[in-house]
């Protein structure tokens, strides 16, 4: 199924910001019992780290891929190339392996998924507003 290039910026908004909403989700459902200062700045650190140097360069790649397209309409699974869709499939097989094998321990899954999924339902937030924009100029053009 074909859509326009900018339902592609939409499409990853949609989800990147399902992911990162599940499993901040996850963070913070077990976030209570090691509520502290030191984790909560773990968080933002692993926030920081993942928005900088993973997140943030991905939302700006795909975004400038996807707006240089010639052709207006593209197949649905073009919002990522093949190398960020492997990146997402190993992302997740870890993240369950984690979960599911207990080779975490439930502090490590508070403080690392709270700061991933923060950084990942930015990075949809990032590719919804990129939408936005693309929509805007295009109204108006």
């Amino acid at each position: 199924m074909k859509v326009k290039r900018n339902t592609l910026l939409l499409l990853a908004c949609l989800i990147w910001s399902a992911a990162g909403f599940n499993i901040l989700r996850i963070g913070l459902a077990a976030y209570p019992a090691y509520l502290s200062l030191l984790n909560v700045l773990l968080s933002v650190l692993v926030f920081g780290v993942f928005q900088k140097f993973i997140f943030g360069k991905l939302v700006k790649k795909h975004t400038t891929r996807i707006t240089a397209y010639q052709e207006e309409r593209h197949f649905f699974w073009k919002f990522f190339d093949g190398k960020s869709f492997a990146i997402m499939a190993i992302m997740m097989t870890g993240g369950i392996a984690l979960r599911s094998g207990g080779l975490a321990p439930e502090v490590f899954i508070a403080v690392f998924y709270t700061g991933l999924g923060a950084s990942l339902l930015l990075a949809g937030i990032l590719f919804g507003c990129n939408y936005g924009k693309a929509a805007l100029s295009r109204s108006r053009s």
